[in-house]
């Protein structure tokens, strides 16, 4: 992270110097928005510019440059920083009134990245969320930069003012950028199923661009495929063409075999027609080779009752990293042909669905693995204990990842019976793989017959010898914190015999409503590795609720307040007296989620025991 602000330039080398200029003290012309960091600010965005623009008379070409450069960036900071965006528009007397805008994020450390040209060599970093990105920036500003400061990072840019020459380098990038289309033709607002009028322009291929960045902008915030489909459907209809479907490719069988595509998505512009088309074109699914290139389709439907018969139909296959994830279908009813200039805007269109397609899979895919390892990695049931009533709360952070917090509850024979509640530093498949070494290790030693303070005494010299290994293979050590106990019931309530290393101390609730804490602390696990663990031992008595959890509890966030804060947790705790144990897990949940109006930003676990 850069903690002065000095500008730095990704992509391709501006024309000047990047440095951002400073307002002059006479105070030009300056509006300013904030926008939310959610899907709502690209289309905010856009409107705020072409308002604020209208305002200052400028002229339509700046405006549609200033417009598409602002939605993209704008989507680059929402989808690559998750914060708020503000956004300055201002005029520069310094340089004859050149309007200068900036994009602002709050996370410094998350660059934009972007776009390689359509067949270069060089790969950008990262998924393309963003459209074309950056690369616009280059190529259609007059100077660009990015400023990179303690809390925030912005990128900025420089437009002239007056209008572009036709002759010049810039106008001719441009004209290049866009394949030569005269979208003004095929964007002009139209009846839908009725050629759009023919329209010439300087506005025209900006227009396909704030099309394409918009299309980006909306498909590639989506982690399911047929959602995907459904969206590009709706986009390109009326504005590309009349009708169109979306057939998703299968997914390899375990035998090699594919099975066939399936139509996900189906959309015309007149609704009544939906039903009979999707019936028309599930009889013949295009087969194409996998070439990405848009291909007149001899087999167009013979319309509907409610379209004239006959037109035209282009289908794609849709191709990202060399692999073919789909096939888009697009149609014009009536005697329509479709031109070159749609043949290359549908080309366009295909290769962001493509990838974002091919997202969406991967992310769902990643979902799934990370699903079926988690499982694993819990119990698949935990253990019955005469005389206890217990609950459990487990919620790893986002769902679908596989958390570092994991708990257990297991019969270790003779009348005992153990429990555990830990928490691996750090996230991710290194997390995942301590806890997948630590839980069978503790039932181990456990059924060895070891009391609690040398389980984990040998655990910790266990985790000692697997982070030497770990350290020749190249990756860190690996620290554990763990509350562990053991609960041997008898005639007059429970005996608990419990330890913490480094671990949120468990908390004591009597049935009058007192709470204490219980157990001492100790060393985190996998720190020092000749070290010795002690453990207490105490009755639970018929009533008494034992509550154990981890610091996705205790230090759970609003603002500068952790909810644990003035001993928070057993205020939360006493208030659940003469609950049973689903009640009080259910009752400290509700308050951890109720603390912060954000969700948690960590895994969150506990486990209630309940001396019955």
């Amino acid at each position: 992270m850069r903690t002065s602000p000095k500008p730095r330039t990704d992509g391709p080398v501006p024309r000047t110097p990047a440095r951002s200029p400073d307002p002059p003290p006479s105070g030009p012309p300056t509006a300013r928005t904030s926008l939310p960091g959610d899907a709502r600010a690209p289309s905010a965005a856009r409107r705020f510019v072409r308002g604020v623009l209208a305002g200052w008379n400028a002229h339509a070409v700046v405006t549609d440059d200033a417009t598409l450069l602002v939605s993209e960036l704008v989507t680059n900071a929402v989808v690559h920083a998750g914060t708020s965006v503000d956004l300055e528009c201002r005029l520069d007397p310094a340089r004859g009134g050149s309007l200068v805008v900036e994009v602002t994020d709050h996370h410094p450390t998350r660059e934009f990245r972007a776009r390689p040209r359509q067949g270069g060599g060089d790969r950008a970093d990262g998924p393309a969320h963003g459209g074309q990105g950056l690369r616009l920036v280059a190529e259609l500003a007059e100077t660009w930069g990015t400023a990179y400061r303690r809390t925030d990072k912005t990128v900025w840019f420089h437009l002239p003012t007056s209008p572009r020459d036709p002759t010049g380098p810039a106008y001719a990038v441009d004209q290049t950028l866009l394949g030569d289309l005269r979208v003004a033709e095929i964007l002009a607002p139209g009846t839908p199923c009725e050629p759009p009028v023919r329209r010439l322009g300087d506005s025209g291929p900006h227009r396909a661009l704030s099309f394409l960045a918009e299309a980006s902008e909306l498909l590639s915030g989506q982690f399911d495929e047929d959602t995907v489909a459904s969206l590009a459907t709706q986009l390109a209809v009326p504005r590309l063409a009349d009708w169109c479907a979306v057939w998703l490719d299968a997914e390899s069988s375990p035998g090699g075999l594919r099975p066939a595509p399936r139509l996900s998505r189906v959309w015309h512009a007149r609704e009544s027609c939906v039903d009979p088309l999707r019936i028309a074109l599930q009889r013949t699914p295009p087969a194409l080779a996998a070439a990405g290139r848009a291909v007149p389709w001899p087999h167009a439907p013979a319309g509907t009752s409610d379209g004239p018969a006959g037109g035209s139909a282009l289908a794609c296959r849709l191709v990202a990293g060399g692999r073919g994830v789909g096939t888009l279908l697009l149609g014009r009813s009536g005697p329509t042909t479709m031109s070159g200039d749609i043949v290359s805007l549908t080309e366009d269109f295909a290769r962001h669905l493509a990838l974002s397609l091919a997202s969406a899979r991967k992310y769902t895919r990643q979902a799934t693995i990370s699903r079926i390892l988690q499982r694993g990695l819990l119990p698949r049931r935990v253990a019955e204990i005469p005389g206890i009533d217990k609950a459990v709360v487990y919620e790893p952070r986002g769902d679908t990842t596989a958390g570092g917090d994991f708990y257990d509850v297991f019969a270790a024979g003779r009348g005992r019976w153990c429990f555990a509640l830990g928490d691996v530093c750090g996230s991710g498949p290194e997390a995942a793989v301590t806890t997948g070494l630590v839980r069978p290790w503790l039932r181990l030693l456990a059924k060895e017959g070891y009391g609690v303070g040398d389980v984990l005494t040998r655990l910790n010299r266990m985790l000692g010898e697997e982070a030497a290994e770990a350290e020749t293979a190249g990756t860190g050590p690996r620290f554990l914190s763990l509350l562990y106990g053991e609960l041997a019931p008898h005639r007059d309530g429970v005996r608990c015999t419990l330890a913490s290393a480094g671990h949120p101390l468990p908390l004591l609730l009597r049935p009058d409503g007192s709470v204490r804490s219980v157990a001492a602390p100790q060393m985190l696990l996998g720190v020092v590795d000749d070290v010795g663990y002690g453990s207490q031992a105490f009755d639970l008595a018929h009533g008494d609720t034992l509550l154990c959890v981890t610091d996705g509890v205790t230090e759970r966030k609003a603002g500068n307040r952790l909810f644990d804060d003035g001993d928070g947790l057993a205020a939360a705790l006493a208030g659940c007296a003469g609950l049973t144990a689903e009640g009080v897990a259910g009752r400290i949940r509700r308050a951890v989620h109720g603390f912060a109006p954000t969700p948690p930003d960590d895994d969150l676990a506990l486990l209630v025991i309940r001396a019955e």
